[in-house]
Formats: C-alpha cells, structure tokens, sequence
C-alpha cells in the first residue's frame, strides 16, 4: 500500500470523525494531528491520528482500525472470541458462534464491530454483524463477516 496524497482535515471533518467515534464506540479521540490518507489502491479510505493509520471508512462512516481499536479502547459494539478462535481470526476468518465469549446486545445487524480476544483484551479485527449483539452466542454458525484483521495489509502499512 502507497500513499498517493495525504492532506490535514479541517475541524468539521475532524469533529465528525470524534462524534461518530464517540456514538458508536464510546471512543474518546484526542490527536494533534489528523491526515486524511488517500492510497494508490482503493480499498481503504484511511485517517491518519497523530501518523498513525487508527481509522478508516466503512460505508462512508468513520470506525476505528485493528490498531486504532488497541490504542483507543473502545467500550461498545464488541465482540469477544475465545482463546480458540484467535488464530483463525487473525488470519482474517468470519466469527462464528461457537467462538463466541460475550457481545454487546446494543449490536444490531448490519453494525460495525470490532472484535476482542479475552485472555488479553487485544483487538483482533473488525467486521459487520450478521445477527444482533443478543444472538451472537450459541453452538453453529456465522455472525460477523470480517473486514480488516490482525495482518492484513492496513493492519501492516507504515505511512
């Protein structure tokens, strides 16, 4: 991944990004600086938080990045996975119920989530709900289809 432009955000884009932050994750930003990143590939639309790539566009609406989520903490619109499913959401695997520890029941289908492992609270990837926050747990079946994960190319890029 490139960098094709970069450019500072006024105020109102950058107010924009800490209301959505804080009404969708409970997320309290604070930078200094805030870039918007434009990429040479189109896949992401990334922001950039004191240089560092912690949110990116999904739907046109601003959510925190894998990296993001582990340097701001976010308090909603989580999923925590097991210890066994670790590895297979690194590695960029859809959630599947039987992984599943606990879920905010404020997910409603078709919300970004980002996901958690619970033996160290790390963030392990993002992804849409397929089924609300209070259905998640139970013996079969996908319910978050991930988007970015622990590895992927955003995941790795070094603005």
């Amino acid at each position: 991944m490139e960098i094709k432009s970069r450019h500072h955000l006024r105020s109102d884009a950058i107010s924009e990004i800490e209301e959505a932050l804080a009404e969708n994750l409970g997320v309290d930003l604070s930078a200094d600086t805030v870039e918007k990143v434009e990429l040479t590939s189109d896949e992401w639309d990334v922001v950039l938080v004191d240089g560092e790539p912690h949110v990116l566009y999904l739907d046109g609406q601003p959510f925190l990045t894998v990296d993001g989520a582990n340097a701001h903490e976010p308090t909603s619109h989580i999923v925590t996975v097991d210890t066994g499913a670790i590895q297979f959401v690194s590695d960029g695997a859809d959630v599947m119920r039987p992984g599943i520890v606990e879920a905010d029941t404020a997910i409603a289908e078709g919300d970004f989530v980002v996901i958690n492992e619970e033996a160290h609270g790390k963030f392990l990837a993002v992804g849409e709900a397929l089924v609300d926050g209070d259905e998640m747990s139970g013996q079969e079946g996908r319910v978050v289809d991930s988007i970015h994960h622990v590895g992927d190319d955003l995941y790795e890029f070094s603005p």
